[in-house]
């Protein structure tokens, strides 16, 4: 069968979520355009919401493969554009390019085993049971806050800082600022501590005191590890990912909409 992607020289893999809405609209697209192999592909079409983009940022880090997400069975979609079935290969010529970098998180856990996982959102520690956790800050080795007893504690990158950082009221930084915020969760002592706003270069480290006691668990994105007793992040420029947007849809332009968004 002849399809709208022939004689076309785009090569496009289509991803999508479990739910029937994305199901369904990947059949649909592949019938229209056609499809490759994943590894075969110039772009990544991802069908679904922001977990199944990360899923797909992941995925095709440092490939040179970008993603065009189109929300689909999804209530939120901030990384995503709209969803249509018509005009594709026009809208991905059209498309405009934002490259993120993620950050890298190195964690160490009760039994001495050590984790490393990328974060293109944040990287999250939270106490495991109803005791607070109770962590060590310190910034380019310089130990700058001795205890923060809290819920938890978010490092966030400018795309994540529009995510679960926002909703622990930290602030939203411009999608091409050269920083990190740093949020507390219910934090408890300091009770006013608010966070801080890090450059993208710093070096930060946090220790989990009383490990036993006040266990805790570091996420990046979605991949988790409990029991940790310290955690490293850094961003790291060596490896990234491209996200397509539609003209006036760009990431930057979705993150000063949402300072407006109430």
């Amino acid at each position: 069968m002849k399809t709208e992607s022939d004689n076309r020289s785009l090569r496009i893999a289509f991803m999508a979520s479990d739910v029937p809405e994305a199901q369904a609209a990947k059949a649909e697209l592949e019938k229209r355009y056609g499809s490759v192999p994943f590894d075969e592909a110039d772009i990544i079409v991802a069908l679904g919401g922001d977990g199944l983009m990360l899923r797909a940022m992941h995925e095709t880090v440092s490939s040179g493969k970008a993603v065009f997400g189109m929300k689909r069975g999804s209530t939120v979609g901030f990384l995503l554009n709209d969803y249509s079935p018509d005009n594709l290969l026009e809208r991905l010529e059209q498309a405009e390019v934002t490259e993120i970098h993620p950050l890298n998180m190195v964690a160490e856990d009760v039994s001495g085993k050590e984790h490393e996982a990328l974060a293109f959102n944040e990287v999250s520690l939270f106490r495991e049971t109803h005791q607070a956790a109770k962590l060590k800050i310190s910034i380019d080795g310089r130990v700058r806050m001795e205890e923060l007893i809290c819920d938890g504690l978010i490092i966030a990158t400018p795309v994540g800082s529009t995510a679960y950082n926002l909703s622990a009221h930290g602030p939203i930084l411009p999608i091409n600022s050269p920083l990190l915020v740093m949020t507390p969760i219910s934090p408890f002592r300091p009770r006013r501590w608010r966070g801080a706003i890090l450059p993208k270069e710093a070096f930060i480290r946090i220790d989990v005191q009383e490990v036993r006691k006040r266990p805790v668990a570091a996420v990046a994105d979605n991949r988790e590890y409990r029991n940790v007793k310290w955690v490293e992040v850094t961003q790291d420029e060596t490896v990234s990912v491209k996200l397509m947007f539609d003209p006036g849809r760009t990431l930057a332009e979705r993150v000063i909409a949402e300072q407006f968004f109430f």
